[in-house]
């Protein structure tokens, strides 16, 4: 098979993927780059695709003075189950929030590079749970999967400063606890 059919191949399996829905699975964390592996001892405890938007705005770099950048300033999205079923959401702060009322807030330990055009893999160390459900026990959040989401093409200098633009993205956001 030529490297042009291998590639037509691979993206009529990739759009009918996609055209199927998700396929969550337990997430082979050794095929993952080492910095947002789950450290051992947790186990995945919930599984959600992501979709929404991340905002930008373009500013003035703190670091470079007359010399501007799209920022990342916040994002929104919807989780999802392995059905398509919202079952909660993620926002600023970071916040994953159940639609049962529990909610998590963590902290960025690492990314590593994704697939050209997409925002990074990561790796949350989560807060305590607020709230008894799907969220409770939660101690490790990682993003995976990832498709768009990076900083706007458009220009950003001193006339645009202070623009915003929303760029849509996807995402699978994987829930882990102690074991």
């Amino acid at each position: 098979m030529t490297a042009i059919a291998r590639h037509f191949a691979l993206s009529c399996l990739l759009v009918a993927t996609a055209a199927a829905g998700p396929v969550l699975a337990n997430v082979d964390n050794a095929a993952l780059p080492a910095p947002v592996q789950v450290p051992a001892g947790h186990a995945m405890k919930l599984w959600t695709v992501g979709k929404g938007e991340i905002k930008y705005a373009c500013r003035e770099k703190a670091d470079q003075a007359g010399s501007y950048a799209w920022t990342f300033v916040a994002p929104m999205a919807t989780l999802y189950d392995k059905d398509m079923k919202a079952i909660g959401k993620y926002y600023g702060g970071p916040v994953w929030e159940a639609a049962d009322g529990s909610k998590v807030t963590g902290k960025q330990l690492a990314v590593a590079p994704a697939a050209a055009g997409s925002i990074p893999l990561q790796l949350v160390e989560a807060a305590p749970a607020m709230g008894e459900g799907a969220m409770k026990g939660v101690s490790y959040i990682q993003r995976v999967n990832t498709m768009g989401g990076v900083a706007p093409s458009a220009p950003c200098d001193a006339r645009r400063a202070g623009a915003e633009q929303m760029v849509s993205y996807q995402a699978d956001y994987v829930f882990y606890g102690m074991k």
